[in-house]
């Protein structure tokens, strides 16, 4: 099960069946972690551009390892053109890359006709990956978050906040103030931690109903909320 389908790496036993069982086997895969990446980020959007790459890099991968064999120019070349395509690719998040190097991995797996692994080390990655998920989702509802508000500049901030932070939180600190507007308003930044995640609505209603009702932000990870 877990042998090599294909014996060689000189392209003795390169067959189209060969060929197509790899390509189907990474497809499957491929898209199995596209469905994953969109369990673990919460996405209802599973046609976006990072789930579409998801789905076609293990595939290009194992079809440019089945052509390359044990050809050492043309690894030089296909080393050559991905160096200039990495320096075109816009920064991705943490965990994205994580999931671009799963792909790779798989791609690769597949393309040496290691299918019996390649489904052994998905099921196993998958697994740790939904884990993670899950601890992380627990994890944040006590998450250190930042809190950027906007209050008129005759508002004095010094400790303008402070009863509500201390209704509602279980640590605050303010982080900088700085004048914006040519000095008309000031932004405060804070890291809090809320007791209970889900007041943060009338967390941000009572500072709303302090700073003048202007802009309030609060950010946690990739997740903003404006008020």
């Amino acid at each position: 099960m877990l042998e090599t389908i294909i014996s060689s790496t000189n392209g003795d036993s390169f067959t189209l069946y060969n060929a197509i069982i790899v390509i189907v086997s990474s497809s499957i895969l491929g898209l199995f972690i596209s469905f994953l990446y969109n369990k673990t980020y919460n996405t209802t959007n599973f046609y976006n551009d990072f789930s579409i790459t998801l789905i076609m890099l293990p595939v290009i991968i194992s079809i440019i390892i089945l052509l390359v064999g044990n050809n050492v120019a043309r690894a030089f070349s296909l080393a050559g053109a991905f160096s200039i395509i990495r320096f075109r690719s816009a920064p991705a998040s943490t965990k994205e890359i994580t999931y671009v190097f799963f792909t790779l991995a798989i791609g690769l797996t597949c393309g040496m006709g290691y299918i019996g692994y390649a489904v052994v080390f998905t099921s196993i990655l998958s697994f740790l990956m939904l884990i993670i998920s899950k601890i992380d989702k627990v994890s944040n509802k006590t998450k250190t978050m930042t809190l950027k508000v906007i209050i008129p500049e005759d508002l004095n901030y010094d400790g303008v906040f402070d009863d509500i932070f201390e209704n509602y939180t279980t640590f605050y600190d303010i982080e900088s103030i700085k004048t914006r507007d040519f000095g008309s308003l000031f932004e405060l930044i804070y890291k809090i931690k809320l007791k209970n995640s889900s007041d943060k609505k009338s967390f941000l209603d009572d500072i709303r109903s302090r700073n003048g009702n202007l802009n309030i932000t609060l950010t946690l990870c990739e997740v903003t909320e404006k008020y």
